[in-house]
């Protein structure tokens, strides 16, 4: 029990961390154009924001959207509870969680794999780029299938699908706009408490993936607030320490959406009533890190090589 308790909430901080790269590096470069006073402001209240508020209330909202019979009141106490029947009425909407979760995950893989402009790990990720706008027709095509599936099965588990996709294309189009806005705040003299309020805006919307992609890990809301929000610590220790150090490991982006394409996969499968063991998230975050932080050691070799 402990053994799988200690690797879910590995697997939930190091997914929160990899997840976390490009929050870390957009606040890292907007906190230098601010005075030290606001950047401690930030990076202490910005924290408890962060991981008591967002990642502290997000998993309960999630949970509460697939049980709307519950007020949220009622979503806090039971995911605290050992009622037998409580447990069966939670377990009941997993299907909800981990479908509407899913199809969010694997549009948020797709958007990057067809339309993002990356640092190509392979030859594919170049070609696939280039074919950007079939994007748009796979998502239709994805959305078609999912929602006929569901209807076999239970019109909610449908709704659920349409709530997952829905919810990508809100928070893409935010992220979307975020570089542009970054490059107005970087240059602009806009005050430090309107960067910060815009830097907990766009924090909030980063954590939705891993907040979501959490499900794939674990239905138990303590396990992902701890999980998660130890992640968020570390991560804000990188944007204060080690910004520098993560920008050089140039494929760890690419891991991340590796890990957030395969937890959608697996969750729409398992909402489907396929059935994986406790450890096979984490394993999957755990091998693609190390994969590609290989990759970025060998870029950072050829690199220095080239140099002498």
């Amino acid at each position: 029990m402990i053994w799988s308790i200690l690797i879910t909430v590995f697997g939930l901080c190091l997914f929160e961390i990899i997840s976390s790269v490009d929050n870390a590096i957009v606040n890292a470069h907007i906190l230098k154009t601010m005075p030290e006073k606001y950047r401690r402001i930030f990076l202490f209240w910005g924290l408890l924001f962060a991981v008591f508020v967002v990642r502290g209330l997000l998993p309960f909202f999630i949970v509460w959207i697939a049980n709307p019979a519950l007020s949220i009141g009622g979503v806090m106490t039971s995911v605290f509870s050992n009622d037998p029947q409580i447990k069966t009425y939670l377990d009941s909407s997993k299907p909800l969680l981990l479908l509407g979760g899913g199809v969010y995950l694997l549009f948020v893989f797709l958007a990057w794999l067809f339309l993002e402009e990356k640092k190509y790990a392979f030859l594919v990720e170049g070609f696939i780029h280039r074919q950007g706008a079939w994007f748009y027709a796979i998502s239709s095509l994805i959305t078609v299938a999912v929602v006929y599936f569901s209807l076999q099965i239970n019109p909610i588990l449908a709704l659920a699908a349409t709530i997952g996709i829905s919810a990508f294309f809100i928070t893409d189009g935010f992220k979307r706009n975020a570089e542009d806005k970054e490059k107005q705040l970087l240059s602009s003299s806009m005050s430090a408490w309107s960067k910060i309020m815009y830097l907990e805006v766009l924090d909030a919307s980063f954590s939705i993936d891993g907040v979501i992609g959490a499900f794939a890990f674990t239905m138990s809301v303590p396990l992902i607030i701890l999980g998660n929000g130890l992640g968020a610590f570390v991560v804000r220790e990188f944007t204060i320490r080690g910004i520098n150090l993560i920008s050089k490991f140039a494929f760890l982006k690419n891991g991340a959406m590796y890990s957030i394409g395969m937890l959608g996969f697996l969750m729409i499968m398992e909402s489907f009533g396929r059935h994986y063991p406790f450890w096979l998230a984490p394993l999957n975050t755990l091998v693609l890190l190390l994969i590609f932080l290989g990759l970025s050691f060998r870029e950072i070799r050829e690199s220095k090589a080239k140099l002498t």
